[in-house]
């Protein structure tokens, strides 16, 4: 992946890119997905499907249910809106949906918090390594646990 500037959206412009993105892939933007977007994005740490579902069913007054929830999020995760923190079985809004990176995320196992950056450098050397074992690999998950900057 070649380096380049990428623009971090956020709020309404976040929500605008996504729905762009997916689109653009052919799928349709609909309301319960803009929901569980919305949902997502308003969360300042990972979250899981089931945080998910509670809130976007607070928002909707009827229970919506945690599997239908996945479905969206495996969506939005092959469609590069969102990302999944494997670790945690949770997932974050990514605030750059029409940039294509393999992910490093650094979680606080104080707070909970996850930032995440890019570095394809890092990302390319873990793709070569694997791929000089014979590998194939498709979605590379790096993950560094350990204290923010706030909790230090």
């Amino acid at each position: 992946m070649a380096r380049h500037d990428h623009h971090a959206h956020g709020g309404t412009a976040l929500k605008e890119a996504a729905r762009e993105q997916l689109t653009e892939q052919g799928e349709q933007w609909t309301g319960m997905r803009e929901a569980v977007f919305d949902a997502l994005a308003g969360f300042d740490r990972p979250a899981s499907a089931y945080d998910i579902a509670e809130a976007v069913s607070k928002v909707q007054g009827r229970r919506v249910a945690a599997n239908s929830v996945y479905r969206i999020l495996d969506l939005f995760v092959g469609s590069n809106l969102a990302r999944r923190v494997e670790s945690a079985n949770a997932y974050v809004a990514n605030n750059h949906p029409g940039c294509l990176h393999d992910c490093i995320f650094l979680i606080c196992d104080s707070c909970g918090q996850a930032k995440h950056i890019d570095n394809d450098s890092i990302a390319k050397d873990v793709r070569q390594a694997a791929e000089k074992s014979g590998f194939a690999p498709k979605r590379p998950v790096i993950e560094v646990r350990g204290t923010c900057e706030d909790c230090a």
